[in-house]
């Protein structure tokens, strides 16, 4: 990060930014192009480290990349500001992002999934029994 100095690190914090983001992009490698996806998304700790959920169709191309490639990168971000001023390079935006990379497969355990689903549903509605 160019700002350490707005670098947060704190995982309580980190997990409240990621609480108030509605959009996770899945970023994957497909060849010598990048193919960014804009996803939904659960969220939990394991261990203390993040796990992200994401709700797919079963084929396309953001699939065969995750076989194919096994990692991923990812941006989430919310709480958006202009900071307005006199002139037009003074302007600036403020915001809070949450960006990694990691390894990316598919669940294939039946618990897991409704676990997934459950945290995908938790997310976006604030209700984890369904």
């Amino acid at each position: 990060m160019r700002r350490s100095d707005r670098e947060i690190t704190d995982p309580a914090v980190i997990d409240d930014i990621i609480a108030r983001c509605d959009c996770c992009r899945l970023a994957l490698a497909d060849g010598m192009r990048p193919y960014i996806v804009p996803l939904n998304f659960g969220f939990r700790r394991c261990g203390g480290r993040p796990v992200f959920y994401f709700h797919s169709a079963s084929q396309g191309r953001k699939l065969d990349l995750i076989h194919r490639n096994g990692c991923a990168g990812f941006e989430l971000d919310t709480n958006f500001r202009l900071n307005p001023h006199e002139t037009a390079c003074g302007h600036s935006f403020r915001f809070q992002s949450v960006i990694g990379t990691g390894a990316v497969s598919m669940v294939e355990e039946p618990a897991e999934k409704v676990l997934a689903l459950q945290l995908i549903m938790q997310h976006y509605t604030g209700k984890g029994t369904w």
